[in-house]
Parts: C-alpha cells; sequence; structure tokens
C-alpha cells in the first residue's frame, strides 16, 4: 500500500497540472521480478483505478517501459560515459576496500574508498588476466571542486549533501548487469521526466542520481534534473516502518476483505496529506482537482485500520445500489460463495443489498450478513456467539415465532413484522429486543443481521420454518 500512496500522489500531482501520468516497470532484478508479479502490478493500478498515459500496454513515444526491455539502451550510455570520462572500471572487492580502511585506520563500514580512479589501462589488463571482472563506477565531483550537492524537494524543502560523503558509486555490475543508480536516471532523462514523487527511503540515493543526471547531460543525454518530492514513510502496528512481508502492507489483503478502489485510495490520500482540515472523504477527481503537494506532510504517517474502514464504509453508503450490488454479487462469485454472476441466489443477493449497505465497512461485512441467504438449510451454521446468547425462554419463544408464521398468508415483511408482534411482543409480553432474538439467530445463524422481516421475507416460507424447526430442536431440553 505504501507504492499505491506514491503511484496515487503521482497520479494526482499529473492530473493536477494536466501533465502526463507515466508507468514504468523497474524489473531489472531477475532475482525479484517475473512475469506474474508485473501482471499482478497492472492489474492492481487497472483494479484501483490509476489509469497510466504512458506505459505498459499502452504505449507512448518512448517504449518500450520495461526497464528488462531497455538493456542496449543502457549498454549504450554506460559505454559512452566511460569514453567520456565519466565512469571507470573498478576491480576492487569489499574485502580489499575494508582492507586499505583498516590500514589507514579508519571505519571499514565507511565503503568504497575511490581507489579504483586511478587504474591505468595496464593495471587493468592485468586484472582480467587474473580473471576479475569490473564493476563500472560513476566517478563523483571532486570535493575540492564542488562541496555541495542540492535540491529544492517538493515535500522537505531545501536539501543539502557534502560530496565527500557521497563516493563513486556502481551503475553496471560485474556481470554486466545495470543498476538502479543507472537505469532510472537514463530513463527519466530519455522520457523527459520533470516530476518525480518516490519514498523517503530513497532520499539517501538523491545526490547520486544527480550526479548521475549531470553526466548524462554531458554526452547529450536528456535535459533538467527533475525535480523531486520525497514522501513519507507509512508505519504500521507498533509505529514500525511497513515492512512488504506485513499482511496489513497488501494490496490483496485489502482486495480479499472486500474493500472498493475508491474507499482505499481515499484512505491512503490521507497518509501525508489532506484535502481540508475538517474533510476526509472525498473522490479522487476532488483530489486531483485540490491537490498541492506544498500539503505534504513529511513526517511518518501511520496507517490506522480502522479509520480506514471507516472511510471504506462511507464510499459503500456513497455507491449506487445498483452498483453495490454487482459488486457485492462479484466479490461473492470470487469468495465461492455464490457459483456464479446469474441465477436465483444472485438476484437475492441483488434483492438484499439495500438491507445491509448502511451496516457494512466492507463488501466482506455485506457478504457475511447475506450468506444465509445462498445456503441450503441444513448447511446453515449458528455461529457460536450468537448460540450463546440465547436464553432460557428461547424454546417458548421460537414456538410461538413458529405458531403465529403459520397464520401468515401474505408472505411479507409487513405482514411477519405485524404477526410477530402480536405474538412474541403482546402476547408473551417479552420485550422487542428479546423477543426476535432466537428468530434472527435461526434464520441467519448471526446475532448481527439484515433487518430480519425483510430477511424473512427473501429466504421464503419453506425455509424460514425450516430453520425455526431445526433451532428449536437444537435448544429444547
Amino acid at each position: 500500500v505504501g507504492v499505491i500512496r506514491t503511484a496515487l500522489f503521482n497520479w494526482a500531482f499529473a492530473r493536477h497540472f494536466g501533465g502526463t501520468f507515466v508507468f514504468r516497470v523497474e524489473d531489472t532484478d531477475v532475482a525479484r521480478d517475473s512475469e506474474a508479479s508485473y501482471r499482478d502490478m497492472l492489474d492492481a493500478l487497472r483494479w484501483l483505478g490509476l489509469h497510466w498515459d504512458e506505459g505498459p500496454e499502452v504505449g507512448g513515444p518512448h517504449e518500450p517501459y520495461r526497464q528488462s526491455q531497455r538493456r542496449d539502451i543502457y549498454a549504450d550510455v554506460a559505454r559512452r560515459l566511460v569514453e567520456a570520462g565519466l565512469a571507470y572500471e573498478s576491480f576492487s572487492t569489499p574485502e580489499e576496500v575494508e582492507e586499505r580502511r583498516r590500514a589507514r585506520g579508519e571505519d571499514p563500514k565507511l565503503g568504497y574508498d575511490n581507489a579504483d580512479r586511478h587504474t591505468t589501462p595496464q593495471q587493468a589488463q592485468q586484472m582480467r588476466e587474473q580473471g576479475r571482472s569490473p564493476v563500472l563506477r560513476l566517478r563523483m565531483p571532486d570535493p575540492q571542486e564542488r562541496e555541495t550537492i542540492e535540491w529544492d524537494d517538493l515535500v522537505r524543502g531545501p536539501m543539502s549533501v557534502r560530496t565527500d560523503h557521497v563516493p563513486d558509486f556502481v551503475i553496471v555490475r560485474s556481470t554486466g548487469d545495470p543498476l538502479y543508480t543507472l537505469v532510472n536516471p537514463t530513463d527519466d532523462a530519455l522520457m523527459r521526466i520533470t516530476h518525480v514523487l518516490r519514498g523517503e527511503d530513497l532520499l539517501s540515493s538523491t545526490p547520486r542520481q544527480i550526479a548521475m543526471y549531470e553526466a548524462l547531460r554531458q554526452i547529450g543525454v536528456g535535459g533538467p534534473t527533475p525535480a523531486f518530492g520525497h514522501l513519507p514513510f507509512v508505519m504500521g502496528e507498533g509505529n514500525r516502518k511497513q515492512s512488504k512481508r506485513d499482511p496489513q502492507s497488501s494490496l490483496r489483503t485489502y482486495i480479499d476483505h472486500g474493500f472498493v478502489p475508491e474507499g482505499l485510495l481515499n484512505y491512503l490520500a490521507l497518509l501525508g496529506w489532506s484535502i481540508a482540515d475538517d474533510r476526509d472523504v472525498f473522490s479522487m477527481d476532488e483530489m486531483a482537482q485540490a491537490f498541492d503537494i506544498g500539503r505534504v506532510n513529511p513526517n511518518p504517517a501511520r496507517f490506522d485500520i480502522a479509520k480506514c474502514e471507516a472511510i471504506n464504509g462511507s464510499w459503500i453508503r456513497r455507491l449506487d445500489v445498483d452498483d453495490l450490488a454487482d459488486r457485492l454479487v462479484a466479490f461473492m462469485v470470487g469468495q465461492g460463495t455464490l457459483a456464479g454472476a446469474d441465477g436465483d441466489d444472485a438476484d437475492t443477493v441483488r434483492a438484499a443489498t439495500p438491507l445491509v449497505q448502511e451496516r457494512s465497512s466492507t463488501l466482506a461485512d455485506a457478504a457475511a450478513m447475506l450468506r444465509f441467504l445462498v445456503v441450503a438449510d441444513a448447511d446453515l451454521v449458528v455461529e457460536d456467539d450468537a448460540a450463546s446468547s440465547l436464553r432460557e425462554n428461547a424454546g417458548e419463544v421460537l414456538a410461538a415465532t413458529r405458531a403465529a408464521l403459520d397464520q401468515v398468508t401474505d408472505w411479507s415483511a409487513s405482514s411477519i413484522e405485524q404477526a410477530l408482534r402480536g405474538s412474541l411482543v403482546d402476547g408473551l409480553g417479552v420485550k422487542p429486543r428479546l423477543a426476535f432474538a432466537p428468530a434472527r439467530v435461526a434464520v441467519t445463524g448471526r446475532r448481527v443481521s439484515p433487518p430480519l422481516f425483510e430477511s424473512m421475507e427473501l429466504l421464503g416460507r419453506g425455509s424460514t420454518l425450516a430453520r425455526l424447526d431445526a433451532l428449536a430442536e437444537r435448544v429444547a431440553p
């Protein structure tokens, strides 16, 4: 969800200014990236409704938009950087760097010491003959010529890093595989990217990327350095940064729990930004119209699942009931609760949707409340908390309920309500809250359900009476 929040802010920024939202797939890590993960990413953005102007399957003037398909471009850029003296081969191993640091009385954790800057062609040839393969490093500005690298962060304001704190960094592995430090600035330059909103975890790489943009311009690649805005971390439980391993951080968790895209995006927009101090619920079009990067709070944002559910519930209540019914049917089909989107059971769910729209925070809530309508009478499970809520007089109340319903000729919610109120409230003198509880448990298997009389009407006379009889048998002494 942190990645989605970042994509959302980029989308809103582009839409606000009438710009172009570019979706580029960074899939150069062969060990981590797969065709399945690529497809999942496309499906996720489509499910959310974050449509891109340039990118995979949409096209654009800078195709291809998958970095795994742009390796020839990166190899050519790397070659030109070496020929211009802006990058160089480095043969030092991590162990050799540490040994040199220790010999000078320095902390070995300081990393690379720029020792290979002046390797001669003869020395390089000797190392190749020894079977050693070099990495390519970008030559950072000399601290004597330039003391700092500076930029004005769109979220955090003026930033400055001393050049002597940024050693020459690897842009191509010894295997020939290009790294993020090369491919992203190269693509930004070639694709004419003007603004980049990204996670705070990439803040430390910004000085290196600025140096790379400057080097690229020297070989005639690209134009101005993009403007950067580094978005705050999204914190999870225990006020710690969300990890990809946390179930709460996975989009699939929210899809499976029945969140709607409008609700989830609305809540993610609140993680570091607000449309107004007194307003939490808004559409994505409203967000794009009002989006101001200057209103993004640089402090970490805490993911609050309770508030996320509340925002989602607000959106469920905002939806047109027919739209909600179709989404609910599709969700229950995906769950396996419904066999398909057509047929009597699906029609029953659609008819019952208005009964749960005001009571549900997620589609999963609504599906749980309506499941009793589409299961066989014999398969209805009475939940433990519902069974334990029954009072000692449940048998007597169920018997009176059954007798009253036997007399109902017009099987409608109003007739059912009239018969039960007359028999249980007026006849037995039971308070309404207690009078209808046994019937609710019998019919739905739950303590919390859609309105009881409407539920009985939708369920039908036969199933209603059969379920009353089953519970009466269960509670009989």
